[in-house]
């Protein structure tokens, strides 16, 4: 059987059905094909390196959260104890300022105690033996400085009107 190529010349069996015979077209293609070979195991290594190293970050994370956490917790923790124990120093601290300023306060009044009594005293040496000039104190007293004030003076027993002196000593018929 003969074959025929689209111009009408007559073509080997080989050329009709697509083996080309020339020597240097077969090992093109071969070299083509060798490369295709090497370049598809590149990616299939390189695909099954990187689904390897995926596979080992998963597992890393699943191995590394947990240990993670555990070291995050003891973190926190000795973060609260070290906030809890300058919490404790600033309270101790706080303690004994206000003790210290008690103690202040204690003897200032103490101090102040102390003027005072020696102030009464020197008023108390000083009136000694002065009825009169008290008295006359108490009258100015009761009497104001103003003049419109009408002042009525009641006969007393112990400060207490004569009426009613006798109602706190027991006899009914006193207040009557």
């Amino acid at each position: 059987m003969k074959y025929f190529d689209e111009n009408g010349k007559e073509v080997k069996v080989v050329q009709a059905i697509g083996i080309d015979t020339d020597p240097d077209a077969t090992a093109e293609k071969a070299e083509a094909e060798g490369k295709a070979k090497v370049y598809a195991k590149a990616v299939a290594r390189a695909t099954i390196a990187g689904f390897v190293l995926l596979c080992g970050l998963v597992a890393l994370g699943m191995w590394g959260c947990p240990v993670y956490n555990v070291w995050n917790q003891q973190k926190q923790g000795e973060s609260l104890l070290a906030h809890a124990q300058s919490s404790k120093e600033v309270a101790v601290a706080e303690a004994k300022a206000k003790m210290e300023s008690a103690k202040l306060l204690a003897e200032a009044e103490v101090s102040r105690a102390e003027g005072v009594a020696r102030a009464n005293k020197i008023i108390a040496d000083s009136l000694k033996g002065n009825e009169v000039y008290l008295r006359y104190l108490w009258i100015q007293d009761v009497a104001g400085k103003d003049v419109n004030k009408t002042v009525v003076y009641v006969p007393t027993e112990a400060n207490l009107p004569i009426l009613e002196a006798g109602r706190h000593l027991g006899n009914p018929e006193a207040g009557k």
